[in-house]
């Protein structure tokens, strides 16, 4: 019941998210500063929270007529193999991620690209090598 309260929910603000943006883009005539791109973020974030509380509610409501494929679909969202599995994709997607976001980095530093941009992709790589150390010390302790 909390689910489904949840996902109806996101559902309604999804739809006021993105009728405060399209209001906003249609009775602003010259915006300035952050209203050139408030209206824009509010779309964006009320069609993805829409879309996703509308087939979150669409899914609900076909699986109640049908119990075997339900727990199909659960037995394979929970199967070991598949967990196993999306970890490992996970984990080789991490390892790419770091090469390629350090030569993304040092192609921007010497295209003279303005230095916050840089300093933001340099914190943020940090952050996330910072998270992976973390994890790992944190699962090598535990095992």
């Amino acid at each position: 019941m909390k689910k489904e309260i949840t996902t109806y929910f996101a559902v309604v603000f999804g739809f006021i998210l993105l009728s405060i943006g399209l209001y906003l883009i249609k009775t602003i005539i010259e915006p300035q500063g952050i209203m050139r791109a408030l209206p824009y973020i509010c779309v964006g974030l009320g069609c993805g929270i829409l879309s996703h509380g509308m087939g979150n509610v669409i899914s609900a409501r076909v699986l109640k007529n049908h119990p075997d494929i339900n727990k199909q679909i659960r037995i394979d969202k929970f199967d070991e193999r598949n967990i196993a599995i999306g970890n490992h994709a996970k984990a080789k997607a991490y390892d790419m991620m770091i090469f390629i976001f350090g030569a993304l980095i040092l192609t921007f530093a010497l295209m003279g690209i303005d230095m916050v941009a840089i300093l933001l992709l340099v914190f943020s790589y940090l952050f996330i090598i910072g998270f992976g150390i973390y994890y790992r010390y944190k699962f090598d302790k535990e095992l």
